[in-house]
């Protein structure tokens, strides 16, 4: 169900000290004053610049003076955020925020003393990711769409507004007589999240008054179920080893080899296939059933290849010069 602001900062509990992601908007506003009000003394924020509009010199000005007036210490941290071909301006944007705090975290002054980062996406933003996965027809992990808290890099990462709609957090911030910024990007609706939170989102509170409890709550199932499947993902790679055994890949039901390919390719490789890829790998993995049935087949940035008894995946552009697919 959907929290107040006081519901949700009474239920997050991090550890001390935090780090606030401080955009200057409104939602990044509203989360450092309700933790620095919570744990005066023990909050920090950071701003990424991440130098892709104009306004972004008044953003940082913004947040420079509003800490400056609330005593909280301010990181800003400068990225290149330009996107590369094939590469959404929203995905390289978020890949240079997550590098930005992770070396705030990891440089000398800040190593010992870095423990949680706070982010202020709420509950509209966790609609707009629900409905964008089911847009592209992902499966569960998209389905799940953003968790609460995780772990990377020896840095405790925290949503704690992921239950707090956008209006209620409006209604707070004005309560509080705070000031934010507009980004003047949020109205371009040839981005599909803008499009979605300007049309779609009005429509469904329109037909489904508490669509962001019961979508929230199906994206919570997901999440659940695709715990499970990775615990069983988990246990079937321990069985047929890294690199995967083919004989053993075959002894699997169709859902769990796909299950443990998924899972394989994602954890020790950091890839993910496509649907048709993952399609394609199984239906060559079960035609390997003589000694020189070869396969060489395309999957993300790389290639899954036979060698010997197993599966390999590699990509060419990081092999040694001398090295080949062979080698591996």
């Amino acid at each position: 169900m959907t929290l107040s602001m006081a519901q949700a900062l009474a239920a997050f509990n991090p550890t001390l000290p935090l780090v606030v992601a401080y955009s200057g908007g409104a939602d990044s506003t509203a989360l450092l004053l309700a933790c620095a009000q919570k744990w005066p003394g023990q909050v920090s924020a950071v701003h990424v610049h991440h130098g892709l509009q104009a306004a972004a010199d008044d953003f940082e000005a913004h947040c420079r003076r509003v800490c400056a007036d609330l005593a909280i210490p301010l990181t800003v941290q400068k990225v290149d955020a330009r996107h590369l071909s094939g590469q959404s301006p929203e995905d390289a944007a978020r890949t240079a925020r997550y590098k930005a705090f992770e070396a705030l975290a990891h440089t000398k002054h800040a190593q010992s003393t870095i423990k949680s980062i706070a982010i202020a996406q709420h509950a509209d933003d966790q609609i707009e990711t629900l409905l964008l996965a089911l847009s592209r027809g992902a499966g569960l992990p998209g389905i799940s769409a953003m968790r609460p808290h995780w772990s990377r890099s020896g840095l405790n990462y925290h949503r704690p507004l992921l239950q707090v709609s956008a209006p209620d957090i409006r209604r707070w911030l004005a309560e509080q007589g705070a000031t934010f910024v507009q980004d003047p990007t949020n109205q371009h609706e040839h981005l599909t999240r803008n499009r979605i939170r300007a049309r779609l989102l009005p429509a469904l509170e329109q037909c489904f008054g508490h669509f962001r409890d019961t979508f929230s709550r199906s994206a919570a199932h997901a999440a659940q179920a695709q715990a499970v499947l990775t615990e069983v993902a988990e246990q079937d790679l321990q069985q047929i080893g890294v690199p995967p055994h083919i004989k053993a890949l075959q002894a699997l039901s169709p859902a769990r080899q796909a299950n443990v390919l998924r899972h394989w390719l994602r954890s020790v490789h950091q890839r993910a296939p496509s649907t048709a890829q993952l399609a394609e790998l199984m239906h060559q993995l079960d035609a390997c059933r003589t000694r020189g049935h070869a396969l060489h087949i395309k999957v993300a940035d790389g290639f899954c290849v036979r060698k010997g008894a197993h599966l390999h995946w590699y990509n060419p552009a990081v092999l040694m010069p001398t090295q080949s697919p062979q080698c591996l």
